[in-house]
């Protein structure tokens, strides 16, 4: 049995979220305690519940310890099935991190899985919907991934009630990538949205983000937006928000911002834009999120993987620490803590 302690590192959510992700892809069991230490508010959230419960069906787990507030957890999966679930995380938890948990196990799932998720699809603290669709799932198809991401609704802090249902099928195995150099930029594409509020919000974040990259780049932008009629709008609550991606010659790299009660919407666009070009200007093939989500796919991959990211964050080197407690790989890291890394990573080749 694996045993990890969940304040290592990070000491956040993300180290049981990988745990039981390997866990399962792997069929070992694994005991985690000290979950979330180091948050105010410690063990287990209701967020982290529904991806226990998530991968505890879909690979047939025992688990021990699956209450609110838990501090500890012991996961034993058994066999990998496919199928149709669905789950609501009952509150605006983020949808996006359940399926990052999910990321290390889908690829060994025998039959097709789709799976509906309910909560958060733009929150706080967790990547946007429009990132994992448009910057980590083609990112992961290129190492053998076959998933799709449908987006029903939307759901925001504090109310939830997005919808999405995510859509994978078998490939038995991972495909190592190189991920090293981005090459020249080619495009902007952008996707801001705002519901139960005025349409003039998305497009403002919108304008604003387009101004400030046009100062600074040289290349077509198209930033789409999303709007819902407030009298014909199906969502729980109001929200707003924009993602940015930035497509070069071998890689994408993505960014985002959040509105908020009382920060306006020029505010919300110039502040994604920033935070894209201070991804394109560290001259590296992938964002400092896709940095630390890459590992545990790399991890299980075959072949090695070498990528550069633009952060080497607390979040990439605690799943780099995981990973290496559930399989013997060598990890390469070229690269100072909260600047630009290189990482190598031969891959355990796991095949199913």
């Amino acid at each position: 049995m694996i045993v990890i302690d969940g304040s290592f590192g990070e000491g956040g959510g993300q180290i049981l979220r990988t745990s039981i992700g390997l866990a399962a892809a792997l069929g070992v069991p694994v005991r985690i305690f000290n979950i979330r230490a180091k948050r105010r508010n410690p063990g287990l959230q209701r967020q982290h519940m529904t991806a226990v419960r998530v991968l505890a069906e879909i690979s047939r787990a025992r688990v021990e310890g699956l209450h609110l507030g838990s501090t500890e957890l012991l996961f034993e999966p058994r066999t990998l099935r496919g199928g149709r679930y669905r789950f609501d995380i009952g509150t605006a938890g983020s949808v996006t991190l359940v399926i990052q948990a999910l990321l290390p196990v889908l690829p060994f799932v025998p039959e097709p899985i789709e799976i509906e998720i309910r909560g958060g699809t733009d929150v706080p603290w967790s990547p946007p919907v429009d990132y994992v669709k448009h910057v980590l799932i083609p990112i992961l198809s290129r190492m053998g991934y076959r998933m799709e991401l449908e987006v029903v609704r939307r759901g925001h802090y504090p109310r939830g009630g997005g919808i999405v249902v995510l859509r994978s099928q078998p490939s038995g195995r991972i495909q190592a990538v190189e991920l090293s150099q981005r090459g020249e930029l080619v495009k902007i594409r952008g996707f801001s949205h705002a519901v139960k509020l005025p349409k003039h919000v998305a497009e403002r974040q919108a304008k604003a983000a387009e101004e400030r990259l046009r100062n600074a780049v040289r290349v077509p932008i198209e930033i789409a937006t999303e709007w819902y009629p407030p009298d014909k709008d199906p969502h729980l609550g109001p929200g707003s928000g924009i993602v940015l991606v930035a497509e070069c010659r071998s890689s994408l790299l993505g960014a985002d911002a959040l509105g908020a009660k009382g920060k306006r919407a020029e505010e919300v666009g110039r502040e994604a834009a920033d935070k894209l070009l201070e991804e394109l200007g560290s001259g590296a093939a992938l964002d400092r999120h896709m940095g630390d989500m890459i590992v545990a796919p790399a991890a299980l991959a075959c072949g090695t993987t070498v990528f550069t990211a633009s952060r080497f964050t607390m979040h990439a080197y605690t799943v780099m620490e995981i990973v290496k407690k559930f399989l013997d790989i060598d990890i390469e890291i070229r690269g100072e803590m909260e600047k630009p890394f290189r990482a190598k990573i031969v891959g355990a080749c796991v095949e199913k």
